[in-house]
């Protein structure tokens, strides 16, 4: 069939409203470096890509190495950094999901010991999501006292699992009809996804230590084993400051097609979707000078420098009679920051009232009339670090001082008319 100009017209208005409709449910990722780094360390599968990071426009960065040594730079600390690629400087996520490939959990979470691990729940409580599937599900679970790894999982996800002891076997998903992953994909509408790769996965035990906060996203199909209707994905999230868990026992995360590739989409944009709530580091006061020069090893996160690509974020309270307010940023010279505020909202550079993005990273905002209320003001550092793609990873480069943080001051000053 010869396609006319109008048919080529659809299929572009498809794909580009498909496309804006997919970028809008994930947000724009503002205040983070990346939005997902894949975890592919020691004990773990090494894949360097992920379909559905694609699929669903997602910067990624990814680990692929089974030497600990370059897996301890990376996620624990180096001579650049105090914190690995997963935290910035206060402690805060420096992406906004992370993707734990299957393999062997207890290995994998030896390998880390206390402090890598430590690194993972840092990220985990203080607002970025988990995802993993099989090995990656596990170690995000309560592990046993008798297997001798009670110290080698997270513990983020505060249930219990079961191994299925199925190998390299695909299986079945029942979709209940209330499961969130329905918000992103209708996998043909028939509450069913078939054909999952399944080895050696496992479910969670809901007769045991389940957390009444879980909820259950998939059920296995596979009646002539032990796992038939148990649950096979599924997410929690207790509190708003903590990211979403979302996690599976089978392995979707190869597919490059059909709905084993929607449901990892999903996986991904459901528990990027539950990151944790944006804080705000404080209530800054008429004409008092904040200073934000804190190291990572002085745990003073209310006080500690910017990361790369970071946002501080700070609120002003002005009364009534304000005749004119002024914001000024005083930086290192050697960086790039940028200065926002808003009213009633935080603030970013997209939807901004008030923005400075000159170069440097001393910046003014002066308001002539403003209105009461609460004002809220950003600070961006918005230089980072170049990349080097390596065979297990990514090389940073450039300027890498600002790995562990640019300090600044920050002062709102206003007059009140008599």
């Amino acid at each position: 069939m010869k396609k006319t100009p109008i048919f080529n017209f659809l299929i572009f208005y498809i794909i580009f409203f498909t496309f804006i409709a997919l970028f809008y449910s994930i947000g724009i990722a503002q205040g983070y470096y990346k939005d997902l780094f894949m975890d592919g360390g020691v004990g773990l599968t090494s894949r360097t890509s992920l379909a559905a990071a694609e699929y669903a426009g997602l910067s990624i960065e990814y680990l692929a190495t089974d030497d600990s040594s370059i897996q301890a730079k990376v996620m624990i600390e180096n001579e650049y950094d105090y914190n690995g690629v997963l935290l910035y400087p206060d402690g805060k996520p420096r992406f906004r999901v992370i993707y734990t490939n299957g393999g062997k959990a207890t290995k994998h979470g030896n390998s880390l010991g206390e402090k890598g691990r430590n690194r993972v729940k840092t990220f985990y409580y203080n607002g970025g999501s988990y995802t993993g599937s099989c090995a990656g599900m596990f170690i995000s679970s309560i592990s046993y006292y008798s297997t001798g790894t009670w110290g080698s999982y997270y513990h983020i996800w505060p249930g219990r699992t079961k191994t299925t002891g199925l190998i390299s076997t695909a299986t079945g998903h029942f979709i209940p009809e209330n499961s969130p992953l329905l918000q992103y994909y209708d996998f043909g509408g028939d509450f069913y996804i078939d054909s999952v790769r399944h080895n050696k996965g496992g479910y969670a035990r809901e007769d045991i230590d389940f957390p009444p906060e879980t909820e259950v996203l998939l059920r296995y199909d596979l009646p002539v084993w032990n796992m038939h209707e148990k649950v096979s994905c599924w997410a929690y999230k207790k509190f708003n400051n903590n990211g979403r868990i979302v996690i599976i026992g089978s392995h979707p995360e190869s597919s490059i097609s059909g709905e084993c590739l929607d449901l990892m989409t999903a996986i991904l944009l459901y528990a990027i979707d539950g990151q944790g709530d944006i804080n705000i580091n404080g209530t800054l006061y008429n004409r008092q000078k904040r200073i934000m020069d804190k190291s990572t090893i002085e745990n003073d996160p209310a006080y500690t420098k910017i990361g790369d690509k970071q946002y501080h974020h700070f609120k002003i309270e002005i009364p009534e009679g304000v005749s004119k307010l002024s914001v000024v940023l005083d930086g290192e010279d050697r960086y790039h920051l940028n200065l926002y505020l808003k009213k009633e909202d935080f603030a970013f550079r997209s939807g901004a009232d008030y923005a400075d993005t000159t170069d440097g990273a001393d910046k003014t905002i002066s308001v002539s009339e403003l209105s009461s209320g609460t004002w809220f003001i950003g600070v961006e550092c918005a230089t980072t670090i170049g990349t080097i793609n390596r065979d297990w990873g990514y090389e940073y480069t450039g300027n890498l001082d600002v790995l562990n943080g640019v300090s600044y001051s920050i002062t709102a000053s206003w007059d009140i008319t008599e």
